[in-house]
Parts: structure tokens; sequence; C-alpha cells
């Protein structure tokens, strides 16, 4: 079966721009279990000095290179995925 490199790539961005936006909200709503959810993440490391409680840079360009990040790899993907199916 052969993936569609587009629908796999758009499905893919699109669900990472939902995530995106669901953990900028997460942080501004509830900082305390966002931040120890984010340091259970990175296995010993403290983000004490780091944290500021709050969403900070600049969160449209954030999205727009996460998005378009994660279209390139999803479409990458599907069209490695097609060559390797043959």
């Amino acid at each position: 079966m052969k993936l569609d490199k587009n629908a796999f790539a758009n499905a893919s961005a699109a669900v990472t721009g939902i995530i995106y936006i669901f953990c900028a909200a997460a942080v501004a709503i509830f900082p305390g279990i966002s931040k120890t959810i984010a340091e259970s993440w990175f296995h010993g490391i403290s983000l004490e000095t780091l944290w500021t409680a709050a969403p900070r840079g600049n969160f449209v360009l954030g999205l727009l290179t996460a998005v378009a990040g994660v279209w390139l790899i999803g479409w990458l993907f599907a069209w490695l995925y097609n060559r390797l199916v043959k």
C-alpha cells in the first residue's frame, strides 16, 4: 500500500498545529502542571531557572515553523516509505 505524500504531510502538519496550540494554552492556563510534565520529558533537566509560567516568544512564528517543518518531514517520510515498500 502506497501513502499519498501530500495527504500524509497535511495530516501530520494539522496534528502538529493542534498540539502546538493546545500546549501553548496549557502553559498559559496550567503553568505548574505544564512545567512538571515538561521536566518529566527531559529526564533530569530542571527548568526552574528557565520557566516563566507563561508562553513566550513569537507564537505565530513558532506555530508556522513547527507546522511547516513537520509537513516537510511527513512528505519525506511518505516518499521514502513508498520507495521502500516496492
